[in-house]
């Protein structure tokens, strides 16, 4: 009998000798490939196999991570990255993004700055829970003042609630910009249907773009980037930007090369320049898988 190309809950629960519940929990966080095209979910073989080996131990060898640093686009790291010559590429499109395809094996790193539902704490809890079985440890990058940056002429919004009716730039849903837009946006009693989106910004510097053409009134943004384009800027919050770096890729020259630039004294000079970004403790460890 051929091998059947889906496999159904139970079927793939008996495979693994796990329960149920514990196949839900790998499907909702991402871990096992899974889909819910017929309103069910289901697990394509091949891609069963495939996830087993890349968690396999011992003869089987996984193929080396693309030198690809991921997740949400930072301004001063972009920079850094360029500026050391370390070699590594970077794609940057949202936390959420980067750490999906971390754990994919798509990258040696991953920008991070997720806020947790409660508000309280940025990266671990979500990191904790979606790579606790990764190689990986998370290391402090930056402390980011972010806010509103407002259009030259734009007048009287001095708080999230003096958004209603106005133009916004939105970021991705699910990256960290998107996550605490609606936090701060529900923590002020702000409607989002009271709002009018332009198109999704994927970075911090093409949201600020938008409104410095004058196609939105504001976005939340950051600090430095509000700064290079000479406009207003109303801080809200500081927020924890991290690095989570897979534990054999850290010791491989790219990694480090860009590591030990980000402790120069060029690094601290182009921090202060930018305004808004506070470095200390960089490197250290925050999380270990």
């Amino acid at each position: 009998m051929s091998e059947p190309e889906f496999l159904t809950v139970p079927e793939l629960a008996e495979l693994l000798r796990i329960k149920e519940r514990k196949v839900y929990d790998l499907a909702s966080t991402g871990e096992v490939p899974c889909t819910r095209a017929t309103g069910k979910l289901l697990f394509p073989a091949q891609g069963v196999r495939a996830w087993l080996d890349a968690h396999s131990e011992g003869a089987v060898s996984k193929p080396p991570r693309p030198s690809v640093v991921l997740g949400s686009h930072d301004p001063l790291l972009d920079w850094a990255i360029r500026e050391s010559r370390c070699g590594l590429a970077s794609y940057f499109d949202g936390s959420s993004d980067g750490l999906a395809r971390f754990r994919r094996r798509e990258g040696v790193a991953a920008g991070l700055h997720i806020l947790d539902a409660d508000g309280r704490a940025w990266n671990i809890p979500r990191v904790a829970r979606d790579c606790s079985g990764q190689n990986a440890v998370l290391v402090r990058f930056a402390t980011r003042s972010r806010g509103l940056v407002l259009g030259r002429d734009v007048q009287g919004i001095a708080a999230m609630v003096d958004l209603k009716g106005r133009r916004i730039v939105p970021r991705q849903p699910d990256s960290g910009s998107g996550v605490l837009f609606r936090h701060l946006a529900e923590r002020a009693g702000l409607p989002l249907n009271t709002l009018t989106q332009t198109d999704i910004a994927r970075t911090e510097t093409e949201a600020v773009q938008t409104v410095a053409r004058g196609d939105a009134d504001a976005t939340l943004g950051l600090e430095s980037v509000a700064r290079d384009f000479g406009l207003p800027f109303v801080p809200l919050i500081d927020e924890r930007f991290d690095l989570l770096v897979n534990r054999r890729a850290w010791f491989d020259t790219p990694m480090q090369r860009l590591m030990t630039f980000c402790q120069s004294e060029a690094m601290m000079f182009r921090a202060e320049r930018m305004d808004g970004y506070d470095l200390s403790g960089l490197g250290t460890v925050r999380w270990n898988a």
